[in-house]
């Protein structure tokens, strides 16, 4: 699945960073504006340790994870939507993507430049919003002229909840808010919003960027920034982008595993991060598992079992018969497929079964 989560955010806050601890990429990072002008892009693991036990209970050939396509994003400035700084190519690249990682510098650094002098995450945050809001707001005005005459006069159903949808999206764009705090009333809805691929109304996180000494409670930058986004609808990550670069050169797993304890964390930035991204863009992992090879698939929410086949193969979705589906707390307690099968704790499924995260399936089809 091409499905891309963005880095964004104003110049000098780690997003090059960032990029290059999730994506073991190297992308340029320097301490000045739009060192970053070109898009980086880097197809990165998702961490799931379900995944690993897994291939320690069946011992592979091959053990292939689920991936995430991360993308970092040259900075944005004031103007961005009239074209100052690379305002246009920023949110060109921005629309192409399905979800943001907003990174917020949350740290004082005087040796750090920040393009506005000094350091307000709630500022900079806003900076960025008000760009994307303006450029939604065009979209926005320009769809309702097109619609007005065909829901008002027109009788056009279709129309008519369609300009609903945009007027209630002018009214929170006008209040200085995302479109994201609008909720779709039911799906047509949902569809709709999907197809106008307005920029505030992606998926967030705000990836709160601290000195290293803040990498695990957070700082008095972080709780504005929580203040701030409380009713936005919109996730937050504290994560300290240069003692992950230092994370990412350790290669002794019990070294790494040390330095994380001392500053107080069970997993590293990097990893919480790219699992946040991979749940905001609303995807989920089943599994398939046997001594050939351990393998975590993707799937979106709600998924039923003839589409998770198709992942696998177009024709075990043309041909589906059914599915074979074991939790995986049973797989890891019974240890083998034949001892689920004779604890009876194996499901039978057919096409209307959802998959849930974590299933292990095995599908029969003909064609």
């Amino acid at each position: 699945m091409a499905l891309k989560c963005g880095i964004v955010g104003l110049p000098n806050v780690g997003k090059s960073t960032l990029f290059n601890c999730v994506s073991s990429s190297k992308a340029q990072s320097a301490n000045f504006p739009f060192c970053t002008i070109e898009p980086n892009v880097g197809s990165v693991n998702v961490p799931d340790r379900r995944l690993d036990t897994l291939s320690e209970i069946c011992n592979p050939k091959r053990t292939i994870p689920a991936t995430v396509e991360i993308v970092d994003i040259a900075g944005l400035v004031k103007g961005a939507s009239k074209g100052e700084g690379l305002g246009n190519q920023f949110l060109a690249n921005i629309r192409e993507t399905d979800a943001i990682l907003h990174v917020l510098r949350c740290f004082d650094d005087g040796n750090i430049v920040h393009v506005d002098g000094s350091v307000d995450p709630v500022r900079d945050k806003e900076v960025v919003d008000l760009e994307l809001q303006i450029k939604d707001l065009e979209t926005v005005e320009a769809r309702i002229k097109k619609v007005e005459k065909q829901a008002t006069t027109g009788g056009d159903k279709d129309a008519r909840k369609l300009l609903s949808l945009l007027l209630r999206y002018r009214e929170v764009l006008l209040e200085g808010k995302c479109c994201r705090v609008v909720v779709p009333e039911n799906a047509e809805e949902e569809k709709m919003a999907r197809e106008l691929f307005l920029l505030t109304n992606k998926p967030v996180l705000y990836v709160c960027n601290v000195d290293e000494a803040s990498a695990a409670s957070g700082n008095a930058y972080v709780d504005a920034v929580r203040e701030a986004v409380k009713d936005e609808n919109a996730g937050i990550l504290v994560i300290a982008a240069r003692t992950e670069a230092e994370i990412a050169e350790i290669e002794d797993y019990e070294d790494r595993k040390m330095f994380l304890e001392e500053l107080g964390l069970e997993e590293s930035g990097v990893v919480r991060l790219i699992q946040e991204a991979y749940h905001l863009l609303n995807l989920r992992t089943f599994f398939t598992a046997g001594a050939d090879e351990c393998r975590a698939w993707t799937i979106h929410v709600g998924d039923k079992a003839p589409r998770a086949a198709g992942v696998i193969h177009t024709d075990f979705e043309r041909g589906f018969i059914r599915a074979e589906v074991i939790k995986y707390e049973d797989f890891v307690n019974y240890r083998t497929e034949a001892a689920v099968r004779a604890a009876g704790k194996m499901g039978i499924e057919g096409k209307d079964y959802v998959v849930q995260d974590g299933d292990i399936m095995h599908f029969l089809f003909n064609v």
